[in-house]
């Protein structure tokens, strides 16, 4: 270009455009910089020739190694599985209540229902296992439980589920609702004494009275609860629902009930115990008490 020419302060040569007085020098790259560059074309190169780099119809080219990340993946998924095996099979063999007695094995299985959890539970119980009382999800680090806290009674809970309409043997409790069946004041009283069964409020002879003759025969005359039919021990202070007058009032004139999915068609066996392990391991847990099903009853014939 005819604007070209050589600065004089720099020595070096221009590019030939000039805008409002100003010129570009065309200064020559730094070697170092020149040779840097050609290598990473020479490695791409390279790369291309060894490895899948270039995209086709279906799939991209194999590359002269064969290697690709899917198969790698693949591979370390399969050698995961292969140390998972043994402990798998451990487990599938031993009677989930010695679980226990195996403290590495029953490490290993809580490990494993902590994954477990993550993926299938969360959604309800919460990434801690808290639950949530506005939704009626129960709390699984605290030892309230409807059903049973041992091993072998949070297995059959998970297998089977709550309230399941497709599996026969779900965990299955109705609470009526008891609107219409009581007047203002003794609707208080009735709340005034579930209340003082843990002692948040003052009890009273009419609630006390109402509670023996429509509540008891489920939760117990002391609100002790009822674990064969599910029924909620109301003197301990922990609630599903809330503790204020209203959510308890509201929970005796229309009780909500909650479900649980059965897990049994949708987990194998040995993760629904590594997530019974798990559950049981977050506080609450109950040791199994194993009852004889023909109890010898001893008589003493003393005189």
């Amino acid at each position: 270009m005819v604007n070209k020419r050589i600065d004089e302060a720099t020595g070096t040569e221009t590019v030939g455009h000039e805008w409002d007085g100003i010129e570009e020098l065309d200064t020559p790259m730094p070697r170092w910089w020149l040779w840097i560059f050609y290598a990473t074309i020479a490695w791409s190169l390279v790369y291309v020739v060894l490895y899948p780099a270039w995209p086709m119809l279906e799939k991209a080219t194999d590359g002269v190694l064969g290697w690709s990340s899917r198969g790698q993946l693949a591979e370390e998924l399969s050698a995961a599985e292969l140390a998972q095996a043994g402990v798998r099979e451990r487990l599938s063999r031993i009677p989930i209540e010695r679980l226990p007695d195996d403290s590495a094995l029953m490490a290993q299985a809580v490990a494993g229902g902590a994954a477990a959890f993550k993926v299938n539970c969360v959604q309800c119980h919460g990434a801690g296992a808290a639950g949530s009382q506005e939704l009626g999800y129960p709390n699984l680090n605290d030892d309230a439980w409807l059903w049973g806290g041992d091993l072998r009674a949070i297995e059959y809970t998970l297998v089977h589920g709550i309230r399941e309409a497709h599996d026969e043997e779900t965990r299955t409790s109705v609470m009526p609702p008891f609107e219409g069946a009581f007047e203002p004041a003794q609707l208080d009283a009735v709340v005034d004494h579930v209340l003082s069964l843990s002692g948040k409020a003052q009890g009273n002879r009419v609630g006390a009275q109402l509670f023996a003759d429509n509540c008891a025969a489920c939760h117990g005359m002391q609100g002790e609860g009822v674990r064969a039919v599910g029924a909620p021990a109301l003197n301990d202070a922990i609630w599903l629902r809330g503790s204020s007058r209203e959510a308890i009032a509201r929970q005796i004139l229309q009780p909500r009930m909650g479900m649980m999915p059965a897990w049994g068609g949708r987990l194998d066996p040995v993760t629904i115990k590594m997530l019974a392990a798990y559950v049981h391991s977050l506080g609450g847990g109950e040791d199994f008490v194993e009852v004889a099903e023909n109890p010898v009853v001893q008589v003493d014939e003393t005189p």
